[in-house]
């Protein structure tokens, strides 16, 4: 082809890849991921199936499925077909799972008899992120100057605001979990 740049040849064997360590970088958001679901107590959070069962096919450790779910969930991919589709071909998610691609139906299940806690899971994710300050209340100073104020309903917050606010919080998770519910075209299945 003169002087292009020439691919491999789709033939040559190869070791593809040699390690799924070297595709992912150091300040990828699936080692955070990956950290994060490693440090909970799934059982405590209300997770199901933490112990295996001692008869029977061996199932997915539920940290496993729960990675896959925040990772769909950060790149927009909520439908467990999609996200089967992507175990097989991505390499953070292979990274992220072992290359273990569960099927959807897998996927679906977890997320249906996981939903108290996969919301458990949301919430200690922010107490984390209070914790390391990356969620903190403004103190702001004034040194005099005179500042045209607009303090409107939407600017000011009391403590019922507030926990209104923590109302529609609680109420957008179960719309997501709502979401995840209706992408899923076979939700309902005969065992």
């Amino acid at each position: 082809m003169g002087r292009f740049v020439e691919g491999a040849s789709r033939n040559q064997t190869t070791l593809l890849p040699e390690c799924l360590e070297d595709f992912i970088a150091e300040d990828n958001p699936v080692r955070i991921v990956d950290a994060f679901v490693d440090e909970l107590n799934l059982a405590s959070m209300g997770f199901g199936g933490t112990t295996p069962a001692t008869t029977g096919r061996p199932s997915y450790h539920p940290a496993v499925l729960l990675k896959l779910y925040i990772y769909g969930y950060l790149n927009r991919v909520q439908s467990s077909r999609r996200l089967e589709r992507e175990c097989q071909r991505n390499v953070e998610l292979m990274w992220l799972t072992g290359r273990l691609a569960p099927d959807f139906k897998t996927i679906a299940e977890f997320r249906r008899s996981n939903s108290a806690g996969i919301r458990n899971v949301c919430r200690r994710f922010v107490v984390i992120c209070r914790d390391l300050k990356l969620l903190t209340q403004a103190a702001v100073a004034i040194d005099g100057s005179k500042f045209k104020a607009v303090n409107s309903r939407d600017n000011n917050f009391t403590p019922n605001k507030i926990a209104r606010r923590q109302e529609q919080i609680e109420k957008s998770i179960q719309r997501y979990l709502d979401a995840l519910e209706t992408a899923d075209p076979d939700r309902h299945f005969a065992l």
